[in-house]
């Protein structure tokens, strides 16, 4: 059986967008979560395509960034001036050069085609030995759209843009997504047909079909039974509601998959969250990035996760921060905590309240309930880390470690200066200051022995209300009761 014939990707991505009234290119806005180019890319990536090649334009290197972070191995060439579609696939045409295949080309504002879809374009072109394949499709109000022109035989003879179309060539409601598929081999030969007599003085891509047309070349058209699949994002207004079927399409997907949420209106799914079963999640939680939810997990509401990783039942209180951490089976986070880059929670570990964690690795069972900063540290299993607990990483010049390690009883208001160690079963007194290393099952303490003046408020008050407290004899009653004279100036010391 032979090998398949190799595929490619062109993906225009040169736009300025000027209808989202944005400094920002619109391929870099962002729905569900990522920029609008990941979206295409992922399809792409999902069909195996061999080589991707996406044309940049405005802000060419921040859109490369986005393109490299969502396809590994990803192309990009450069278009230096805005000139058209058409021109932008010339400027790509050029690394095909040899490809021995058929060669997408979609845009980068369309992000919701599946790679279902692109499958279908690509086999039906094939299956027919076609030059020239197409995705159509039947939009009731078809306004921004280029026409599908036929003949009187249903052929396609030709695509026009609605700014060149006639009344009645507007009236037509089969569309034009801008979805291709071309034989490599005959895809510099009709690109070198195009002209820019048009309205805008532009080289179209949609001149391709009626050069094949007039060519004689077979052109197949593929129609998509979902409209909103191929629907491309000009301006905010669309964005946002593309945002909103995005949104109801990923919690629909986890309804089905066995997940429970409280407040379906209210929770935001990126598409690369994935969510295990009989886990309960309340209203207003965003899940972001690469975020994992394990099986049987509540999340009480008001969340935001990014990149975050949970394990199964764990319990995320109310009003929780969490990114690129990890977090074990069984945990308990929250209310109002933040875990940030680089930390990893073991299981059964308590954060609690006002606790915030970066770069910090937690031993099993470990718990911090109440109101501490944990950064740069590593602590062992079943430790305790009291209230006001702070570990000093930064000494204004570079970052340093903690070590705590396990059965630790940290007491409350503890600052730990980094770099330092304190070894296994220590305790560390309240209000204590550590700035250099307790050894194992040693008791750490720094206190200023407490020192307790009697009367002293009602002398600051009466000073305050300029008289004398009743309750305070004269000196000289003091000095004839015989009070001694260490004592009369201990008294004036203070």
């Amino acid at each position: 059986m032979p090998e398949p014939r190799p595929l490619g990707a062109i993906v225009l991505a040169a736009g300025l967008g000027t209808r989202m009234r944005s400094a920002e290119a619109k391929v870099l806005h962002r729905l569900g979560g990522r920029p609008l180019i990941a979206w295409p890319l992922a399809a792409l990536r999902e069909l195996g395509v061999a080589r991707t090649v996406v044309v940049v334009g405005h802000q060419a290197e921040a859109v490369r960034a986005a393109a490299a972070a969502a396809l590994a191995g990803v192309e990009t060439v450069h278009q230096a001036e805005q000139r058209g579609t058409g021109d932008a696939v010339r400027c790509a045409a050029g690394a095909f050069a040899g490809f021995d295949g058929d060669v997408l080309v979609l845009y980068g504002d369309v992000p919701l085609v599946r790679a279902a879809t692109l499958r279908a374009l690509v086999d039906a072109h094939r299956a027919a030995g076609a030059t020239l394949s197409l995705l159509t499709a039947d939009f009731e109000d078809p306004s921004g759209y280029g026409r599908i022109v036929r003949d009187a035989a249903g052929r396609v003879t030709g695509i026009v843009e609605e700014r060149d179309a006639s009344p009645e060539e507007r009236r037509i409601t089969e569309i034009n997504p801008g979805f291709y598929c071309v034989a490599a081999a005959e895809l510099a030969s009709l690109l070198s047909g195009l002209r820019s007599e048009n309205a805008q003085g532009e080289y179209y891509l949609t001149d391709l079909v009626a050069l094949a047309a007039r060519a004689g070349r077979r052109i197949v058209t593929v129609p998509v039974e979902q409209p909103w699949e191929v629907a491309g994002i000009n301006t905010r207004t669309e964005l946002a509601r593309m945002e909103a079927l995005v949104k109801s399409q990923q919690v629909a997907r986890w309804l089905e998959a066995g997940v429970t949420f409280e407040d379906p209106a209210t929770a935001y799914v990126g598409p690369d969250v994935t969510i295990g079963p009989d886990t309960v999640i309340g209203p207003n939680v965003i899940l972001r990035g690469r975020t994992r939810v394990g099986a049987g997990c509540r999340l009480d509401g008001s969340a935001y996760l990014v990149d975050a990783t949970l394990g199964d039942r764990v319990h995320l209180r109310f009003a929780c921060v969490l990114e690129g951490a990890e977090v074990g089976d069984d945990a308990i986070v929250g209310p109002f905590a933040r875990l940030r880059p680089g930390t990893r929670l073991g299981p059964r570990v308590h954060i609690g309240n006002f606790v915030e964690t970066k770069n910090a690795v937690l031993g099993a069972g470990t718990k911090a309930n109440h109101l501490a900063y944990l950064g740069d540290c590593e602590v062992g299993p079943d430790t305790n880390v009291g209230a006001g607990t702070i570990t000093c990483n930064y000494d204004g010049f570079a970052k340093h470690r903690t070590t705590i390690g396990a059965r630790v009883q940290i007491g409350s208001d503890t600052q730990l200066v980094a770099p330092v160690a304190v070894a296994d079963d220590a305790y560390i007194g309240a209000g204590t200051t550590v700035t250099r290393d307790v050894p194992a099952g040693a008791l750490a303490l720094s206190r200023v022995p407490l020192r307790i003046v009697p009367g002293w408020t009602a002398r600051r008050r009466a000073r305050a209300a300029g008289t004398t407290p009743q309750e305070k004899p004269p000196a000289r009653k003091r000095r004839a009761a015989g009070e001694p004279a260490r004592k009369r100036a201990a008294r004036r010391r203070r």
